[in-house]
């Protein structure tokens, strides 16, 4: 058993609690067909799913490490990826061309609506601290999704890839890991900086966000979504940060974090760039039917980025928290780093 994981979750319903107590050894895994929350987008198979994945990053505390290739969890979260897989291709509204999707990213508009608008102008501390509690649970281990499409490319896209990744990676350097610098951000505003520490208070929405990197990272069939989902985060990345960091400028935060977003300012202006001529161009000149894959990885994460925008504006609006389990007062002595 490795302690060094994250404790299992509290489970969200009876399918995500049969799958806690099989990895605990206490009971039998679930039947996905009969038990859980029937939307696919719900916090049952949600949270079942993320479990699952979960496995293959660092696992949980008390887990053996040989349940990464239990061949029964394998069949359960081949069935819970069926399931999403499916609601998304139904749900996502898709552009008719690649152009058209990279063109939809391109462009700004003049009177932005979404998250980061939000928090730029009128968000308080409170919702940032939020808001970095949720995006935690990607950007601890930022970068570790897109790391499973290397082994899916060559030629030009993967030397693109593995720059862009490089730089995520912190160009050779620990104290410049995107993760960590991340965990920097957190601990100056007061957050436990423990991996996997908020995934009980975030939401479907924030989880299925999640998902999708490692849906898209671990099929090789998907390796064009991958990089089409990438696309997304890189192209979106440098004005969404620069109105983040003025956010935390203006609400009192410290200058560790604003450094991860300004630093996200500078290296996804250039990103965006790379990804576009030559992860893009370079898997379109060897695999060119994979067009259509790479805008639905685009169109796939635009839907549930805007699921996740409309459930943090409904709340925030509201006045009252976007967590399932509200946070408390900044933490002086949050826990340092274990990226």
């Amino acid at each position: 058993m490795d302690p060094r994981g994250p404790e299992l979750p509290p489970a969200r319903g009876p399918l995500s609690a049969a799958l806690v107590a099989y990895l605990r050894g206490t009971g039998p895994l679930p039947d996905p067909a009969g038990a859980g929350d029937p939307d696919p987008y719900g916090d049952d198979p949600q949270l079942a799913l993320y479990l699952c994945y979960e496995l293959h990053y660092r696992g949980f505390a008390g887990v053996p490490a040989e349940a990464e290739w239990d061949p029964d969890l394998l069949r359960l979260r081949a069935a819970l990826e069926h399931r999403f897989l499916a609601a998304l291709r139904a749900d996502t509204p898709g552009h008719e061309s690649l152009d058209d999707a990279l063109g939809a990213l391109l462009v700004e508009p003049a009177e932005g609506t979404g998250v980061t608008h939000f928090l730029c102008a009128e968000g308080e501390l409170w919702h940032l601290r939020e808001y970095a509690a949720q995006r935690s649970l990607y950007h601890l281990k930022e970068a570790d999704p897109h790391a499973w499409v290397l082994p899916r490319l060559w030629g030009r896209a993967k030397a693109a890839m593995a720059a862009v990744e490089y730089d995520e990676f912190g160009g050779g350097r620990a104290e410049r890991v995107h993760a960590r610098l991340f965990a920097d951000l957190m601990r100056d505003l007061g957050l436990d900086t423990a991996y996997g520490r908020y995934l009980d208070a975030a939401p479907a929405e924030m989880l299925a966000v999640v998902n999708l990197m490692s849906l898209f990272g671990l099929h090789r069939a998907l390796r064009g979504a991958l990089v089409g989902h990438f696309a997304e985060v890189e192209i979106t990345s440098s004005p969404g940060s620069r109105r983040l960091s003025e956010a935390l400028g203006r609400t009192g935060a410290g200058a560790a974090a604003r450094f991860f977003y300004d630093e996200h300012v500078e290296a996804d202006a250039v990103h965006e760039q790379v990804v576009r001529h030559e992860v893009i161009g370079g898997l379109l000149e060897e695999e060119p039917e994979l067009a259509a894959d790479i805008a639905f990885g685009i169109d796939a994460t635009e839907y549930l980025e805007g699921r996740l925008a409309g459930r943090l504006l409904a709340d925030w609006h509201a006045g009252r928290s976007s967590l399932r389990v509200p946070l408390g007062q900044p933490d002086a002595l949050a826990r340092p780093s274990g990226t």
